[in-house]
């Protein structure tokens, strides 16, 4: 079925026709994973919510703006996929679903976060990135569990200092927000592991050499004056990094040391991980 011909049907709300779209799935599969990315689907075919022991469900790139409340019957979802759609706002039924650990909300039209995602206590991992954020919503700061945030592509100026009370974070992903100061409370953050802030507005770096499980430091297109100390062992991608040392300070002028090897840049987009089962 060509894509012209399902973004025709998807505007007809028949259940005839949300059925071609789906190509006939009436039962849920045997592996306990449904993906519907990409089907032009305007609202959620609701029989397939009577899959009660789905795992999976992936409904990224599509166009829905709204869930189904019957979505709250699917309590053994673990991973669910709704970026690159329409959402101004996270339906509310999605905090009903208490065994989410997966949540891809990136690529929508968020501007905030509801108090009730605090209901998901399962979470580990959060994509929001490419939205409308302006600031980090306090409500992800509640989420206990969580080890891997995706806030990038936002316009997010700074973090809030709940932040620190996510223990077990271990990686975070700010790149190309507004920051113009490096975050400070990143540097009461002792058990993080990777720490993206590439493409923002940060000039000067403090140092991170005392974060003990810090690994690797992105930083990279930052109009920075310094690169930012790192304890040994750590890899820093960026400008002045292990491949392009910082200036040489001798008798206050500053000396440019040039290398042949060339920079080793950060990937020019990060893409999303295969979910793995929690």
């Amino acid at each position: 079925m060509g894509n012209s011909l399902k973004a025709i049907v998807a505007f007809v709300p028949s259940n005839k026709c949300q059925k071609y779209l789906l190509e006939d799935l009436e039962e849920m599969p045997v592996d306990k994973m449904v993906d519907l990315s990409g089907r032009q689907l305007r609202r959620l075919p609701l029989h397939i919510c009577s899959f009660r022991e789905l795992v999976k469900l992936y409904l990224s790139d599509n166009n829905l703006n709204h869930l189904p409340p019957e979505l709250e019957q699917l309590q053994n979802l673990q991973i669910l996929a709704l970026d690159f759609n329409n959402f101004k706002a996270l339906p509310l039924v999605v905090c009903t679903l208490k065994q989410l650990c997966i949540l891809y909300l990136g690529n929508n039209k968020l501007c905030s976060l509801p108090l009730e995602l605090r209901l998901l206590q399962n979470l580990k991992t959060l994509w929001i990135e490419s939205n409308c954020l302006q600031y980090l919503p306090e409500v992800v700061c509640e989420l206990s569990l969580l080890k891997t945030l995706h806030a990038g592509s936002n316009a997010l100026r700074t973090l809030p200092p709940q932040l620190q009370c996510l223990q077990e974070l271990r990686t975070i992903w700010l790149s190309g927000n507004l920051l113009s100061d490096f975050p400070p409370v990143l540097l009461n953050m002792p058990f993080l592991e990777v720490i993206d802030v590439d493409r923002n507005s940060i000039r000067f770096f403090p140092s991170l050499a005392h974060l003990p499980g810090l690994k690797l430091v992105i930083y990279d297109h930052n109009p920075c004056s310094n690169a930012p100390k790192v304890a040994k062992g750590v890899r820093r991608v960026g400008r002045w990094s292990e491949e392009t040392p910082e200036p040489r300070k001798r008798s206050g002028a500053v000396i440019d040391i040039t290398l042949d090897e060339k920079p080793l840049l950060p990937p020019a987009a990060k893409t999303k991980p295969e979910a793995e089962p929690c």
